[in-house]
């Protein structure tokens, strides 16, 4: 055997070399940590890039890191940039945007973005925010957008939708979470003086405003509620143009990214109650689902002259086939995940392309509307009730890895679950639990 001999300094030597070898692994840790930035995460697709998640996950679940409180009430997801997480929430006099150490839960800093507690049905904060280098950008449920400087949550400037005269199709508050584009943020007032706005993101000041003039249409025989919806904007460049697909009171609509001009709407996935589940994108095509005993479709952007689109119809699913109410959807490898019926939220699966339910609906583990996460060959569902379901990747059946219930759980759990950094995380109203994934 051979034996090494160190003399006292070549020991402080090796010891710094140990030393700056553990610093420099842990830096690069943290730049190769996985962030969620914005609604849906990269691309608003729903799918997190990490790996190695569930190897050592037990029968009964993950390790509780911790469990933040002082929140406030909402059903806000979280943004995660580096060691900070971002949500909203109600407090005693306001909403206000809370900033948490990632570590150990501890509230950073709370800053006021409304004078008052908005007021609409299903009180609390709804919109996730969207996080851009410095700058974070956050819609209140009473239609003010603003933006805060991440380090300390200082306002930069904002924005009253009173400016367009900002209306939602129905009174549970204006939900959706700003788009970062280029040097443009985009929202949805929903008035008609601007139904979609695109603002200068360092100024807040307008530059361009896409209005709906034509006369409200029906959707078999029922007029459509004008105003926003309570969904969030997608990037697409279906049709060889680039274009913002939002779902708003009259239907899903395509806007030229370049100048504000609405290129196409699509009507007939519209009700009138509440049009909520973001777009699903995959190339030339979009899926759209409502519900409220709506359905869903699957449409195909064709150029139409020069810089301009239209939309056809591939084919529509009745809302006994398929509707997603509020829990979301996933494309997976050409399949679509999400959750089924109008408040029930049974997990199916849809051939994208043909429309057909290979697997589902499904009367699985927990009760109410279901949302979900695609994360290394699995999906997390997150039931109304709290339940925690993991399943994994598969079109041709429900496969059920584990269940279980979270540390703390009150009303509806309708925050959608967000993966970083190797760690679960699940916003219940005040509360936001922090799960381990990965062993440290």
């Amino acid at each position: 055997m051979t034996r090494i001999l160190l003399r006292p300094h070549c020991a402080f030597s090796f010891a710094c070399v140990l030393a700056f070898s553990f610093a420099y692994a842990s830096l690069c840790n943290v730049v190769e940590a996985e962030d969620w930035l914005q609604w849906r995460g990269q691309d608003r697709a729903n799918h997190s890039p990490e790996t190695g998640l569930f190897e050592a996950w037990p029968e009964d679940g993950p390790e509780l890191a911790w469990m933040a409180e002082g929140l406030g009430s909402g059903y806000a997801n979280v943004s995660v940039a580096g060691n900070r997480i971002y949500t909203s929430g109600d407090l005693e006099d306001s909403q206000s945007v809370i900033a948490v150490d990632a570590t150990d839960g501890s509230i950073l800093w709370k800053t006021a973005i409304t004078e008052s507690v908005p007021k609409h049905g299903y009180p609390g904060s709804r919109t996730t925010p969207t996080i851009d280098d410095n700058r974070l950008y956050m819609v209140s449920s009473d239609g003010k957008i603003v933006c805060l400087d991440v380090s300390n949550g200082d306002k930069i400037w904002s924005r009253d939708f009173s400016d367009w005269n900002g209306k939602m199709m129905s009174g549970w508050g204006f939900s959706e979470s700003p788009l970062v584009d280029g040097n443009k943020v985009i929202c949805t007032p929903g008035g008609d003086k601007g139904m979609v706005v695109a603002l200068d993101k360092t100024t807040g000041e307008e530059i361009w405003v896409c209005t709906m003039s034509d006369p409200t249409p029906e959707n078999d025989g029922k007029p459509l509620k004008e105003g926003a919806g309570y969904s969030s904007p997608i990037i697409t460049n279906g049709g060889g143009v680039k274009q913002y697909v939002q779902l708003v009171g009259r239907g899903l609509i395509g806007i030229r990214a370049e100048d504000g001009k609405l290129l196409w709407q699509y009507n007939r996935v519209a009700n009138d109650t509440a049009n909520v589940p973001t777009a699903v994108i995959d190339g030339e095509y979009v899926f759209t689902s409502t519900g409220y005993n709506t359905g869903s479709a699957l449409l195909k952007l064709v150029a139409a002259g020069t810089n301009d689109v239209d939309v056809e119809e591939v084919y529509w699913l009745t809302g006994r086939t398929l509707q997603n109410k509020h829990g979301g959807m996933t494309l997976i490898d050409g399949y679509i995940y999400c959750g089924h019926g109008n408040g029930q939220g049974m997990p199916t699966c849809v051939d994208m392309a043909t429309g057909e339910i290979t697997w589902g609906p499904e009367r699985a583990k927990g009760k109410g509307e279901a949302s979900l996460i695609h994360a290394d060959g699995h999906i997390l569902y997150r039931r109304e009730d709290g339940t925690i379901m993991l399943t994994k990747v598969n079109p041709e059946e429900l496969e059920i890895v584990s269940v279980f219930e979270p540390a703390y759980q009150e009303g509806k759990s309708w925050a959608h679950p967000v993966i970083a950094d190797g760690k679960l995380y699940l916003r219940e109203q005040d509360k936001l639990m922090c799960y381990k994934l990965k062993a440290n």
